[in-house]
């Protein structure tokens, strides 16, 4: 399965972690390796090893719960109970590059029906010490956070739910293990790119039938959602449809909601661990990282969804208003003055102008809009 997690460990002696063997291993690009044939399968044909650099647009600790949790495979009994998953998902930022990869590692691969093999899965002890190597950099200890550029040295991978994924492939021998280096701590989030639903859902299906919307697929990734993801964005003008999933503490499976632009489009967010706070009721924006969930092994043109880490009232862009104003200016420099008006030039009582004056280039400067009848001004000494 592609969908795993990280809850933080602590209280574990980091010594646990070996450090990684030194490989050889040529550079990959982000776009390379999610490249997607006609019907959003996987068109990679590379080797490995392979290192593979970008920044991590999570916490080890946001999508998925890494506590250890062993189960056997006990006859069948604990078919598909993974225990344990770590997952994060780090964006390109090297020129020439587009797009995000996701890792995942799980304890209980023994538990999978065509493994069926208890051996085959991580103890408790060993699966700790999984977490701890890759949630710190083994040469200086430091803690992986968002906003960190790093180089992953992959030596397995595999295709599932419309991306491929930086795994072990469902085995517990090191040799396919992925390991993790640091390249810049805090180098910082990318800026999230702006879409809305239109940019990657067609117009159409039921909005309690996720399997009838239609997600823009391009199998060339420049347009539709294969352009979009592994990468931070922010979607606006949504509105819930569904709020059951809008729960942290509920699986990664339980925390899917439903929105709508409004315009016959649907879409899928999915919660973090964290808490966004009370579900909007009002037309909203937000911002996380773009997934794929596919559900299938063979192909991915659809299951398209946003992993929310951000949720931002939407405000319409303000009007604009335009008019010929009234600039009155004198040297900032002066004595004080108290700058008063009256209708007519030679008669009436001068009225004092409330605004307040900026100081503008040197200058005492009040703008005015402009009135009706027309208004004459001076300037009365007050000191």
């Amino acid at each position: 399965m592609s969908l795993k997690s990280g809850a933080r460990l602590t209280g574990i002696a980091l010594a646990l972690c070996a450090a990684p063997a030194l490989v050889f291993a040529q550079s990959e690009t982000h776009s390379n390796l999610q490249a997607v044939t006609s019907v959003g399968a996987s068109a990679w044909s590379g080797t490995f090893p392979f290192t593979i650099r970008g920044v991590l647009l999570c916490n080890p600790d946001e999508m998925l719960d890494s506590t250890p949790n062993y189960l056997p495979w006990n006859d069948g009994a604990n078919q598909f109970r993974m225990g344990g998953e770590w997952q994060v998902t780090f964006q390109a930022v090297d020129p020439g590059d587009r797009g995000g990869t996701t890792c995942w590692m799980g304890q209980n691969y023994g538990n999978q029906p065509w493994i069926h093999d208890s051996d085959l899965s991580y103890t408790n002890e060993a699966w700790v010490a999984e977490v701890l190597r890759l949630n710190y950099d083994q040469s200086n200890l430091h803690q992986f956070r968002a906003g960190d550029r790093v180089e992953m040295t992959v030596r397995q991978s595999l295709f599932y739910g419309g991306k491929r994924n930086i795994n072990e492939g469902h085995d517990i021998a090191p040799a396919f293990n992925f390991d993790i280096r640091l390249v810049t701590a805090n180098y910082g989030l990318p800026a999230p790119e702006v879409i809305t639903l239109a940019d990657v859902m067609n117009v159409g299906g039921e909005a309690t039938n996720r399997a009838s919307w239609l997600p823009i697929f391009d199998q060339t990734r420049a347009t539709g959602g294969e352009h979009y993801q592994g990468m931070r964005m922010r979607i606006n003008n949504l509105t819930l449809l569904t709020t059951n999933g809008w729960n942290p503490t509920n699986t990664w499976g339980n925390r899917l909601c439903t929105v709508t632009d409004g315009l016959g489009r649907f879409f899928s967010l999915r919660h973090p661990r964290c808490t966004l706070g009370a579900a909007p009721a009002t037309q909203f924006d937000a911002i996380g990282i773009f997934n794929q969930e596919s559900g299938s092994g063979s192909q991915g043109t659809n299951g398209y969804e946003l992993f929310m880490q951000q949720v931002l009232p939407h405000n319409p862009a303000p009007e604009l208003a335009i008019g010929l104003n009234v600039t009155i200016s004198w040297p900032a420099n002066t004595d004080t003055y108290q700058l008063e008006w009256r209708a007519q030039v030679d008669a009436g009582e001068w009225t004092p102008v409330t605004n307040a004056p900026a100081v503008i280039n040197g200058m005492n400067t009040v703008i005015l809009p402009p009135a009706r009848p027309q208004r004459f001004y001076q300037l009365r000494k007050t000191n």
